[in-house]
């Protein structure tokens, strides 16, 4: 709860004016931030779902212009009730505010706001007017009387933002409405290129992505949620099947020298937008190939080799070199790429090293007991991998589900897959996970592995126990607990341990002076991304321990911002774009219960995939990609959700 002087959110009134504040209602309107910035107060918002004042030194009425100039601006322009009305309103208020109003301006007004949320086509004009009609309805006073003196208004403080409740889930706040607006007129290359401004990887994206916009999509709350990743693939696969010549505008090459450690997604894209600001950058990566868990981690099934190869190739264009089967720590120093004249170092490296079960027998070196990360590793670079009939194996995450479905491609018939919680729970892609199901894995929920069976050194078998599920956990979980006398045995040829990830920094010894959390991550500073050593920066897994691929490709854009300022000899300033979704962010761009107020069930795209019987006896692709019907149609439910936020701020 917090103490304000007005608040027309979400649908609440709370109105303190003329109130000492002792004896303000208290409001829980929006969790708006009490800083924009250090020594810049905001003290006043005007967004989708109305208005919130802190301040009496807020003139409403100029702020109201403010908003609906970065309304009209935001306008595509392809409807006219948003593209006319709202500059019609805007030329209104801009008259009030220079003290040349009419009093019949107002009615104007409200009845201009009314026909566009009525009659527009995208929600920048069906909300856009929303906090003007607020403002005209709880403040018609300020108004009449702006509109009787006739005096010019100050210009306040303003600082504008454009937002979507998919693009304030991306990680890498991707502009999504517009990508896919273009996608439905067939511009197919403007669409890729609007993508690769903040991604580096789109096809790769377009495959393995966890889809955070696609919960967050508005869609959802009339049928079913854009299918923004695939339409992503769609044009990142347009490029590679018609031979297009990827665009972007390389800068003009600077001294200074980057390096990075590590060719995973997050060293590829802060790689990728360091070189498109000119700077030369060489990233040392110590297997043979670039992509890092993408590569080594990820069957070819889910995301084919040359697609990512491909990509690779294409941030090589900018400029990039890569440096292979080069361990930094064992085969060069972080001193010795220091001594080669690097201005810079950017350390980006994986979760490649995986998590104990704390199973008895688990590190005798039993033959058939293999980590997760090395099977699929092993696989991936085409190595021979042991044999047998039966595979279990142990874990509920995208790798353990890896893994059972790669099994099958590699001989195994019986694959079962053993977790300690519920269906519900299982970390893993739901999508993943019904494949799998589909492919015939067995899943065993509610169990838990207990001591490991062995024959002259051989894994036969695997002692489990049943669970249930007891009180929550410090996750909110309900915490698994054993069932006593439950025990069963499952017999296998191979045991796969697939229950987490670690961090690798043996790159990093104590006399580094990289500071490290007990967690064996990097401490760095969270906006910046340097760490405790200067010109030293880190992002990815080796900061947040094993994380999803389209964070750590946000993690290298920004960290490519950061490192940019940090070789211009400027100070660290968080951009503006970061700052204002951290913002809208805590307000809450999304709500899964909104009504939104226009009748559904337009179904979604299908895309085709290999049947089950099939694709179980090869890595080929399951997914085959959109059609161009397919992708047409899916980009032509997108309600193109854009929301207009506008702070006002004071100095002090």
């Amino acid at each position: 709860m917090e103490k304000v002087l007005f608040s027309s959110w979400a649908g609440k009134i709370i109105d303190n004016r003329g109130k000492s504040p002792d004896s303000f209602e208290e409001a829980e309107p929006a969790k708006l931030p009490e800083t924009y910035k250090e020594n810049e107060k905001i003290i006043g918002f005007m967004g989708w779902d109305g208005i919130i004042l802190r301040d009496e030194s807020v003139s409403i009425v100029d702020m109201a212009r403010a908003y609906l100039k970065a309304v009209q601006e935001a306008s595509c322009g392809r409807c006219i009730p948003c593209r006319v009305g709202t500059r019609v309103m805007l030329e209104i208020l801009e008259r009030i505010c220079a003290g040349k109003g009419e009093t019949e301006d107002l009615e104007t007004l409200k009845r201009l706001g009314v026909e566009i949320q009525e009659s527009a086509k995208c929600e920048i004009g069906k909300s856009g007017p929303i906090p003007i009609l607020h403002a005209i309805t709880y403040f018609n006073s300020e108004f009449e009387k702006q509109i009787a003196e006739k005096n010019p208004i100050p210009q306040g403080s303003y600082h504008s933002h454009i937002t979507a409740p998919c693009i304030n889930a991306c990680p890498v706040h991707l502009d999504i409405p517009n990508y896919v607006e273009l996608i439905k007129n067939l511009q197919y290359e403007e669409s890729l290129r609007t993508i690769r401004e903040r991604n580096a990887l789109p096809g790769v994206c377009g495959r393995v992505c966890i889809r955070p916009c696609e919960f967050n999509c508005r869609r959802a709350n009339l049928d079913d949620p854009i299918q923004i990743k695939f339409l992503k693939r769609f044009v990142a696969d347009y490029e590679i099947e018609h031979n297009n010549e990827p665009q972007f505008e390389v800068g003009k090459r600077r001294e200074e020298k980057v390096a990075i450690v590590g060719a995973g997604p997050a060293g590829l894209s802060a790689a990728f937008y360091l070189s498109l600001k000119g700077y030369p950058v060489k990233i040392f990566e110590a297997l043979p190939e670039g992509g890092g868990m993408a590569a080594v981690g990820i069957p070819d099934y889910r995301l084919p080799r040359n697609i990512l190869k491909y990509e690779i190739e294409v941030i090589k264009k900018t400029g990039v070199e890569i440096q292979y089967n080069t361990r930094v720590g064992k085969d060069i120093t972080l001193e010795e790429i220091k001594a080669q004249g690097y201005r810079a170092i950017f350390i980006a490296v994986g979760a490649h090293l995986s998590k104990k079960m704390r199973v008895e027998g688990e590190d005798a070196g039993y033959e058939g007991f293999i980590k997760g990360v090395d099977f699929l590793r092993d696989i991936n670079l085409g190595k021979e991998i042991y044999k047998g009939k039966k595979l279990l194996v142990v874990g509920g995450g995208n790798v353990a589900i890896d893994c059972v479905r790669s099994a099958f491609r590699v001989g195994f018939t019986d694959v079962n897959i053993v977790y300690r919680r519920s269906r519900a729970e299982m970390p893993a892609d739901d999508v993943e996970i019904e494949d799998a199901e589909k492919e015939g894995v067995k899943f065993h929920f509610l169990t838990l592995p207990k001591r490991i069976i062995t024959e002259n050194n051989r894994v036969t078998a695997v002692e489990c126990i049943r669970m249930e599920l007891g009180e929550p956990d410090e996750s909110g979980r309900r915490r698994p607990v054993p069932v006593e006398g439950s025990e069963f045995i499952i017999e296998t040829d191979v045991l796969i341990p697939a229950i987490g990830q670690d961090v690798d920094l043996s790159l990093l010894p104590d006399e580094s002076g990289v500071e490290k959390t007990k967690w064996n991550t990097i401490v760095v500073d969270s906006d910046s991304m340097m760490s405790s050593q200067e010109g030293i920066f880190s992002g990815g897994d080796c900061v947040t321990g094993p994380d999803v691929l389209v964070r750590a490709l946000a993690a290298g854009y920004d960290a490519a911002i950061a490192i940019d300022q940090y070789l211009r000899g400027e100070e660290f300033e968080l951009p503006d774009y970061r700052r204002k979704e951290k913002i809208v962010e805590k307000i809450g761009v999304y709500d899964k219960d909104e009504k939104i107020g226009i009748v559904g069930g337009v179904p979604k795209s299908t895309m085709e995939h290999l049947p089950p019987d099939t694709r179980v006896n090869s890595f080929d692709e399951v997914e085959l990609g959109f059609t161009f019907e397919a992708a047409i149609r899916e980009a032509n439910r997108c309600l193109r959700c854009y929301r207009i936020a506008l702070f006002t701020t004071r100095q002090g």
